[in-house]
């Protein structure tokens, strides 16, 4: 879920009312949202920095970090937050948003080159006319770009926003794709003109732009925006030019989105226009402009157009638990931002039209009307019933199974322990001397070298968990039942989870027999009655992990199942544990 950091001290000026932070929390709560913590700007420096704390000095801005759903664009900046609370709490009516009405041949175009089509094929565009900043509504225009470019735009790589200051600038402008050694201009907080390739070469110090770089890296083309003079605009999705950079002085403002997911592009272009077009002279008023392409079709953006859906009434009274007049129900919507009216049905059912603003493309389904609605009447206020019994359904066989599992390993004295399905590279493979061969599921963006695969074992999540506690009295016993991962080509998805069931036990001793034990008596109890004649049977294995013929594979039905067996020195080392161990894994899928 986002984060969004607003000034309390500019909120709630904008709501009109100061809060505490109880009622603050209360009112977050009653919308759907979540005071996350309260701050000031530089406690979030020095924790960024990793510096101590300061002694209090001169007084700070409170700042409120308030989480938000991840599909709300519209509460990503403080004008949106503001906006859709003082519609909450009745104090505003619902913008209507709209496009200027200007005669199609005296529209600002861009132009679209067909080469884009090789690295980004789509372009969105608007104007904001008569733009008035300050400080904090500049400071939140770019913050926004920012939250949008890390949730919807997943960092740059579906969409990525330029602004620009249209004064600075001659349309009509152009899309284009050119070659890296084509491209020359100077980038936006510098003072000397760079060729693109020279570019990427530069940004790979930067700590925040190295991160996009390889969106376009290895494109024989690169897109570039240029207006009628040839000034680059900006060079999607790295960095804009300095030519055209936006400040507090800025009163016309061009913004252009260009995208590999046109849906995904229209719906920034709107979140961005309607956010910051209460700033315009005309408010809530955005200028469109033209898009050419190369084929010769048209469009204009933005598009904010009001779509409609049809609700039945049954259909949110029915899941909600609570049935509510037609009457509640458009005053519950109205202070969601949903305008609502009655509709007419011929067959006698009572029904709904919800008109859709541009702001809400979290609305896709009658259902997210009904959550619009239950947020509104209050979760709090909805009286508390039990569910009916079902006639069909309750838990899967598996999950019965392993717990079965679990309570037959605990009375055999093994301290059950969860362990995180997410791992290194170096944990799931180098550490427990094994090799990569290509079944471990690989994180593309991970957020830290601890979680780069998925695991394909539960033997280092055990070793970890040992070497962390290994002061604790010998002998120490622990076990899990969780799943692994596995890439699997017959899958629709590409992978199959596993469970499985791993055992460690440590003490000054090996302690193999104690394992074997607990394995014999896993497989005792596993075996159904009409299956008694079928036996499980031990091998020698080979695997690097466990110390050479101290280990064995499990065989249950003709299939390998699992593998028990000492712990070799050399994990144990990587894992800093000095006491023997031993060590068994099994897939308990096979056993059911």
């Amino acid at each position: 879920m986002p984060t969004v950091s607003v000034g309390r001290d500019h909120l709630f000026e904008r709501l009109g009312k100061v809060y505490t932070q109880d009622e603050f929390e209360a009112l977050c709560f009653d919308f759907g949202i979540e005071l996350d913590d309260v701050t000031t700007e530089k406690a979030i420096i020095r924790k960024e920095k990793h510096l101590d704390s300061e002694e209090a000095g001169e007084e700070e801005e409170v700042i409120y970090k308030i989480e938000v759903p991840a599909n709300r664009y519209d509460l990503l900046c403080l004008e949106g937050l503001a906006r859709a609370l003082r519609i909450y709490l009745g104090k505003d009516e619902i913008p209507i948003y709209r496009v200027s009405s200007i005669q199609r041949d005296c529209l600002i175009k861009l132009h679209v080159k067909p080469e884009t089509a090789l690295v980004r094929p789509f372009v969105v565009c608007a104007i904001l006319r008569g733009i008035t900043f300050d400080e904090a509504s500049y400071e939140s225009f770019i913050e926004l770009q920012e939250k949008l470019h890390q949730n919807i735009c997943r960092k740059r790589t579906l969409v990525a926003i330029g602004t620009h200051d249209l004064d600075t600038i001659q349309g009509p402008f152009s899309y284009e794709a050119q070659s890296p050694q084509e491209i020359n201009f100077v980038p936006l907080k510098q003072v000397r003109s760079f060729r693109a390739d020279e570019l990427m070469e530069y940004y790979k110090a930067d700590n925040k732009l190295k991160a996009f770089l390889h969106i376009i890296k290895d494109s024989p083309v690169f897109p570039v925006i240029y207006d009628s003079n040839r000034t680059v605009l900006s060079l999607p999705p790295i960095i804009n030019g300095a030519h055209s950079a936006i400040t507090l002085q800025t009163r016309n403002v061009f913004i252009e989105c260009t995208a590999t997911d046109l849906t995904k592009a229209k719906t920034v272009l709107n979140t961005m226009v309607t956010m910051f077009s209460e700033y315009c002279k005309e408010k809530f008023e955005v200028e469109p402009v033209e898009v050419v392409h190369s084929d010769g079709n048209t469009n204009i953006y933005p598009d904010l157009s009001i779509t409609t859906m049809k609700v039945d009434l049954s259909d949110i009274g029915g899941s909600i638990g609570v049935s509510l007049p037609e009457d509640e129900v458009i005053l519950l919507l109205k202070k969601m931002q949903l305008q609502t009216e009655e509709s007419s049905s011929q067959s006698g059912d009572s029904s709904i039209i919800v008109s859709i603003p541009p702001t809400r493309s979290d609305i896709l389904h009658p259902r997210d009307v009904m959550e619009d609605v239950a947020i509104a009447y209050g979760y709090n206020n909805i009286p508390k019933s039990k569910p009916k019994c079902l006639t069909m359904g309750g838990r899967q066989p598996l999950n019965r199974f392993s717990d079965k599992i679990r309570a037959e390993v605990s009375r055999a004295g093994y301290l059950e322990v969860l362990t995180w399905i997410l791992c290194s590279h170096e944990d799931n493979f180098s550490m427990l001397k094994r090799k990569d061969v290509g079944n471990a599921v690989i994180i593309a963006n991970p957020r830290s070298a601890e979680f780069q695969v998925v695991r394909t074992s539960l033997m280092s999540g055990l070793l970890k968990t040992l070497r962390h506690n290994k002061d604790h009295p010998k002998p120490i016993k622990i076990f899990e039942v969780g799943d692994v991962v596995i890439i699997d080509e017959t899958n629709d998805v590409g992978a199959a989870n596993n469970r499985r069931l791993a055992a460690l036990y440590c003490n000054v001793y090996s302690g193999f027999e104690e394992i074997m034990g607990l394995v014999e008596r896993i497989m005792k109890i596993v075996v159904k009655p009409h299956e008694k004649s079928i036996q499980h049977h031990y091998e020698p294995s080979d695997l690097a992990e466990f110390f050479p013929n101290r280990q064995c594979s499990i065989s249950f039905k003709g299939r390998r199942i699992g593998n028990f067996g000492i712990v070799h020195p050399e994990v144990l080392a990587e894992f800093k544990i000095q006491d023997p161990c031993s060590f068994f894994e099994i897939d308990i899928q096979s056993l059911l």
